[in-house]
């Protein structure tokens, strides 16, 4: 486990017994109760219909703006602990929640209450010559195991997906975000009682610590699927130890890549946006790739506008050529090619070709967005096609590979991985299938 999942403080609202286990033992006991307790919950939803699964995200989302006092308050606790621990300023803007973030973290909830529901919907079916009539149809995983750092709208998130796919959920939020996640999670747990579902749809296991997160993973039988989201570390940890089969959510070590066709002032905007909109977070760009053709017309006006934003630049001889005088820059090293900054940071490198703007993505990229700025379409098609990755941009911001901002309303995560789910994950990537088959008293033969 990361530093993160250092055991939190626990509460009497989190859904887990209170004082916690202090054995080995006893927290894996008290963790299988929870992961039982979800399994039970969980029926309900499995025959619940969208207007039952709808009114209660829509109440979860009025009760979460109504107790935003609670949670700023709650957060701030949070904020002062990480400043304490030196969490770096993307770390922080991650935990940081404000009155209009509820807010929004509320309207994707909505949105996701808006969407169509999954359970139910028929993938394939056909009637055979024998007259078997049969149906592909998705039905939710059961119960979802979370395990995630310093992120607690994927508290909101992950609940309301997970509610609307018909699942229940178990969280283990890690202590940076402890305070805030305990007000989150009885909010919601409230919200569900109000409306005569049963609490145990939403439980977390933080009052447990690293002990809480080892017995989730090991809760095979129990819990159905598990979804790791925060940093290599964690992911990797969650990945290797699991019992439990697991969905791979990757960090992004994010390429853009400037064409030598590229519109200039085009380029400079999607590579600002990718870099500077929001640094903290897995979509934001952390290599900007240059074919040499256009380096000369962009660099100089793009290195500009980035120092001027406070970007550290780590390039190589060719785009140090082009810095501005006063501009932050420094010789990069393959160290930096590897690196998700999470802070405004950003490698650059001129590349002589396409072919080697795509090798050098193949070489450090984590798989989770690369964009490519052109005018040339047959470029952009190579890329497209040659870029293995679980979200290619084509003249667009690397911040797009987002749930909400594709019409998924929300996402549990960004799925790296090739098995089942790829990219942002939402409602369907929730679910799995079953086979319906209908006969008229058929025997096989």
């Amino acid at each position: 486990m990361t530093q993160d999942e250092a055991t939190p403080a626990g509460g009497e609202s989190t859904g887990a017994a209170t004082p916690p286990p202090s054995g080995t033992a006893d927290v894996t006991a008290a963790v299988h109760d929870v992961a039982r307790r979800a399994k039970v919950a969980a029926r309900t939803l499995a025959t619940a219909n969208r207007m039952t699964k709808d009114a209660a995200l829509g109440a979860i989302a009025d009760a979460l703006v109504g107790s935003a006092d609670r949670i700023v308050a709650a957060n701030a606790g949070d904020l002062e602990r990480g400043r304490a621990n030196g969490m770096s300023d993307g770390l922080l803007d991650r935990l940081a929640l404000t009155p209009e973030r509820i807010g929004k973290i509320a309207d994707a909830l909505r949105d996701v209450a808006g969407l169509p529901d999954p359970v139910g919907e028929v993938v394939r079916g056909q009637t055979l010559p024998n007259g078997l009539r049969l149906r592909q149809i998705r039905v939710p995983m059961g119960v979802v195991g979370m395990i995630y750092e310093a992120r607690p709208n994927v508290t909101v998130d992950a609940a309301g997906l997970a509610l609307k796919s018909g699942n229940a959920v178990i969280l283990r939020g890690g202590s940076a975000a402890a305070s805030s996640n305990e007000v989150i999670v009885a909010v919601m747990r409230d919200a569900l009682t109000a409306r005569g579902l049963p609490a145990d749809l939403v439980q977390s296991i933080d009052a447990y610590g690293r002990a809480g997160g080892v017995a989730l993973m090991r809760a095979r039988g129990l819990v159905d699927v598990l979804i790791p989201r925060g940093g290599a570390d964690l992911i990797q940890t969650v990945v290797r130890e699991s019992l439990v089969p697991v969905i791979e959510t990757g960090v992004g070590n994010v390429h853009v890549y400037v064409d030598a066709t590229a519109d200039v002032d085009m380029a400079v905007a999607i590579v600002m946006n990718a870099k500077t909109q929001r640094v903290g977070v897995c979509n934001a760009a952390e290599t900007l790739l240059v074919h040499q053709d256009a380096a000369a017309a962009f660099l100089p006006v793009a290195l500009a506008a980035l120092s001027d934003a406070g970007v550290v630049l780590h390039g190589d001889p060719s785009a140090m050529s082009f810095a501005p005088a006063g501009a932050d820059m420094v010789p990069a090293t393959d160290e930096d090619w590897a690196t998700e900054y999470l802070a405004l940071e950003l490698g650059v490198r001129v590349v002589p070709s396409l072919d080697e703007a795509i090798e050098h993505i193949r070489t450090w990229s984590s798989g989770h967005t690369e964009a490519i700025v052109t005018r040339d379409i047959a470029a952009a098609d190579r890329f497209v096609a040659e870029v293995d990755s679980a979200a290619v941009m084509v003249n667009a911001s690397t911040r797009f590979t987002d749930g909400g901002e594709l019409g998924l309303g929300a996402e549990v995560g960004i799925s790296t991985q090739k098995l089942h789910a790829r990219g942002p994950m939402g409602l369907s990537e929730l679910t799995t299938t079953k086979w319906v088959v209908t006969g008229d008293g058929l025997i096989r033969p």
